[in-house]
């Protein structure tokens, strides 16, 4: 399952090291502000992102994505935290490793065709407000000087990147956090800084069991929350896939990206990390950056933890501002503004559908269900659709026969209004109905034909079946046998 194929580590070295150097700087401060969001340490979050990352070069299917511990995952640890404490957070990630492993192997990867560009742009907005919401207990612990810093932040942030030369050069977060630390430092306030959040790790990941009963009671507690940490994770690392693959112009093996971040989650879990999944905007970064293969992923990681383990006492001054400020420029990248911008351009049923999805989400705060009606009101919508359009056109050919001519795709939702397009008292000796431009679908379409045709032959009217595409052909054998 070890990728090991030289091409996909050692052709582009030189791109992949700087680009994963980059990636490796910028997902400190987002490790450090999704720890917060879900209630724990920055080690947890730092943790996390390492471990996966390195063990996603390894055994990902999508090279040049980088995956860690990401705010949509993070968002759903937060009352699991509150109610039961670390130890549990850890045996969640692991079972919920468990989950994507045997999602992986059964191809959960192909349902993904079943969500339309209306989910994804409901998942990635209801996603957006959501982490911009998860800042405000922090926004409201500040003072004057506080949000006085968080909008310098904002302006280093979306501004730096338009300097000459080396505004491309260096992430613009991390130029926000080191120019808002020196800030904090000359000027000497008492202003909350990531210290307050908890202590950085001084030593490598080791291996530890979560210490919880293992029971029943313990399955209970941790099965709902693994189920929906392992539905959203896959979620966005497909969606990630899809962006990555359009924008290298390459494929990734989809399930083998299920598998791989399984057991990237079960590794952090094991080693004190949280749940994660692939992300977005740093998988943008990594290949804007040039990268193409799993160097870059592994650089990454390994980056971070060096960082994290051997300057930690300068990361410890870090003001919460600068993360404040970086996880509202995320809030703000993550939201699709082209789906608000053409929406009165939109077919109304996908506003209908976007919407919906966002609703759901920030009042259950549960992507996975939001998704899941998404994609249920979606199919609703092309079910009302294929049904408007089915069509027939009725002509006398000659005193004796009567014509129907089919058009459209019959299926369990049509089949009623299939059987009322036919006059079976007329006074005819022969009806012909004509298949050619429609397409029989399930066994409910056929037992609905088998029923028109014994009307009709009730009544003493003799039936023809014409123009039967094989597909339509091989069913109706298959289920009138």
């Amino acid at each position: 399952m070890i990728s090991l194929k030289k091409e996909e580590w050692f052709s582009n070295i030189r791109t992949d090291v700087l680009a994963g150097l980059v990636v490796g700087l910028a997902l400190i401060p987002e490790s450090i502000a999704f720890s917060a969001i879900a209630g724990v340490d920055p080690q947890v979050g730092l943790y996390a992102s390492f471990c996966i990352a390195v063990t996603i070069a390894f055994f990902g299917g999508r090279t040049a994505m980088i995956s860690a511990a990401t705010g949509a995952m993070a968002l759903l640890m937060v009352t699991l935290v509150k109610d039961h404490g670390l130890q549990y957070l850890f045996a969640t990630t692991i079972l919920t490793g468990i989950l994507q492993i045997i999602a992986g192997y059964f191809k959960v990867a192909k349902l993904m065709r079943f969500v339309s560009q209306s989910v994804v742009y409901g998942f990635v907005n209801a996603l957006a407000i959501l982490i911009f919401i998860a800042q405000f207990p922090e926004l409201l612990k500040m003072d004057g000087l506080g949000y006085l810093l968080v909008g310098l932040g904002l302006l280093i942030v979306y501004l730096f990147p338009y300097i000459p030369k080396i505004g491309k050069l260096i992430p613009s977060p991390l130029i926000c956090i080191l120019l808002l630390s020196l800030i904090a430092l000359l000027i000497g306030s008492d202003i909350r800084t990531v210290s307050d959040l908890g202590h950085f790790p001084d030593t490598l990941p080791i291996f530890l069991m979560p210490d919880i009963p293992l029971n029943l009671e313990t399955l209970k507690i941790i099965f709902p929350y693994a189920i929906t940490l392992a539905t959203v994770g896959l979620l966005e690392t497909m969606m990630t896939t899809t962006i990555v693959n359009e924008a290298t112009q390459s494929e990734g093996d989809r399930h083998k990206e299920c598998r791989g971040q399984g057991i990237a989650n079960i590794v952090s879990g094991f080693m004190g990390g949280m749940a994660g999944c692939a992300m977005i905007g740093q998988s943008i970064i990594n290949v804007s950056s040039g990268a193409r293969t799993r160097l870059s992923t592994l650089v990454a990681g390994v980056f971070l933890l060096c960082l994290v383990v051997f300057l930690k006492d300068w990361l410890a001054y870090i003001p919460m501002a600068a993360l404040v400020a970086i996880m509202i420029m995320v809030a703000f990248t993550t939201f699709n503004w082209d789906s608000v911008k053409n929406f009165s351009k939109h077919p109304k049923q996908s506003n209908v559908v976007m919407v919906t999805v966002v609703v759901i989400v920030l009042a259950t705060h549960n992507l996975a269900l939001g998704v899941l009606v998404g994609v249920l009101l979606s199919a609703l919508f092309l079910i009302n659709k294929l049904e408007s359009e089915v069509k027939v056109q009725s002509t006398l050919s000659n005193q004796h026969t009567r014509l129907y001519q089919i058009q459209g795709q019959i299926f369990f939702s049509s089949a009623d209004k299939f059987y009322q397009f036919f006059d079976f008292d007329e006074k005819v000796e022969k009806v012909v109905i004509d298949l050619t431009q429609a397409h029989v679908w399930d066994i409910t379409s056929v037992a609905m034909l088998n029923t028109v045709k014994s009307k009709f032959l009730e009544n003493g009217i003799d039936v023809e079946v014409i123009g039967l595409n094989e597909a339509s052909s091989t069913i109706i054998d298959q289920f009138s046998s």
